[in-house]
């Protein structure tokens, strides 16, 4: 059986699944565009993929991202029509935000149900995109003028499935600072603490005491540590570097935030915050990253501005803003540059793996302050390098980071 399996959009988290899948299926062809042009991609990418696919009688399964109009593809080629289409979504453009209601255009929400309706599985990375896809047809076929489709959503539900975004996690033991090397050993190898197997071995292979907080901890490992109430950004910052520089700090409670953001410092990493950074070097100051894409729609804005609040407030904090550049950067990247001064330690796309991975091992605190995520992977690296996420409690995120 031979895979067919085309990406209009060959970038970031599409490029990152299309390669892990090709790894994994030993019969498949591949034909991709370059990540550039997110537009003209969805209007086009059709077009050129039925002039440069060649036929074969060896496909059975095709699969693509819903940035192709598998309608039009179909239409045009109606040899691939007859083969098994399977539909991905990383992203659903029913729901994508846009900074004016008339910036967001139909067509590509449109594209994006008929593909489903040619389609025989539709797959959706989160429980989040799917439902805010499916239960957002219905209002978005209204903006039609007349002769609106009806019920699509009951035609399309049945081929819908979940399907959470495969990572691949990278050994980054040789990354670690220690402090977090210790904790690593406390969720990796707690089933073997907890029944006493081979305990001064793994203490000693990563050079762990154990009188550091792991073997008192050892039996919460797995259990949350959840706020009280929500707290803002702001606020969990402040109290996040105040733990970072005092011992015996008690826990911490929520506010809601001034900008109607309500965030969820989510305890991944088993035991409380206050033990947990006070294993961390006490002399470095708190070391945050925000590790996303330089657009309007991650809101940088909201990031940068509770960062300069708090330098305002004379608090210490490192900052690593990393992330992908496309044609247009948002003015505010440049401008919080220039403000933040030597609070900068990295600014920007790291040029190899290795380099983006070792800032996030070296940083304390990952932050999140999108207005849209329908899985959000570089969240989930930052996590599996010892990161704590501080993220909205909305969109994806509690279906994610449970707490």
């Amino acid at each position: 059986m031979s895979v067919l399996m085309i990406e209009a959009f060959y970038g970031g988290s599409h490029k990152q699944l299309l390669d892990l899948l090709q790894e994994e299926i030993e019969e498949c062809s591949v034909f991709t565009l370059a990540a550039k042009k997110w537009h003209w991609r969805s209007r086009t990418a059709a077009l050129y993929f039925m002039q440069t696919i060649p036929p074969s009688e060896n496909y059975r399964v095709l699969f693509t991202s819903s940035v192709l109009n598998l309608a039009e593809l179909v239409a045009l080629r109606p040899d691939l029509a007859k083969l098994k289409k399977v539909l991905y979504f990383h992203e659903n453009q029913l729901v994508y935000p846009v900074r004016k209601s008339q910036e967001r255009d139909f067509q590509y929400g449109y594209n994006q149900v008929i593909s489903c309706l040619v389609a025989d599985v539709v797959v959706f990375n989160s429980a989040f995109n799917m439902e805010s896809f499916l239960t957002t047809i219905g209002s978005f076929m209204k903006l039609i003028p007349d002769h609106r489709p009806k019920e699509l959503e009951k035609l399309i539900r049945p081929k819908c499935q979940v399907l959470y975004f495969p990572i691949r996690f990278p050994d980054v033991t040789r990354f670690l600072p220690e402090h977090k090397l210790c904790q690593n050993l406390q969720m990796t190898e707690i089933q073997d603490i907890e029944e006493g197997k081979g305990l001064k071995t793994l203490i000693a292979s990563r050079k762990c005491k154990p009188d550091d907080g792991l073997m008192r901890n050892s039996s919460s490992a797995l259990e949350s540590h959840p706020t009280e109430k929500q707290e803002g950004l702001s606020e969990s910052l402040m109290k996040l570097n105040h733990i970072k520089k005092s011992e015996g700090t008690s826990a911490y409670h929520a506010r809601e935030d001034k900008e109607h953001m309500a965030f969820n410092s989510c305890s991944m990493l088993s035991w409380p915050m206050e033990e947990k950074y006070n294993v961390a070097s006490k002399h470095k100051p708190l070391h945050i990253v925000w590790p996303h894409r330089w657009e309007h729609d991650k809101d940088p804005e909201l990031f940068f501005k509770t960062l300069l609040m708090l330098k305002e407030n004379g608090l210490t904090f490192d900052v690593s803003v990393l992330g992908e550049t496309f044609t247009e950067v948002p003015d505010v990247f440049a401008e919080a540059r220039r403000e933040l001064g030597s609070s900068v330690l990295h600014w920007g796309y790291q040029s190899s793996r290795d380099d983006y991975l070792k800032v996030l091992c070296m940083a304390d605190i990952v932050i999140s302050t999108a207005k849209h995520e329908f899985f959000g992977v570089a969240m989930l690296e930052a996590v599996h390098c010892g990161c704590h996420p501080l993220c909205p409690k909305a969109l994806v995120y509690p279906e994610i980071f449970p707490g």
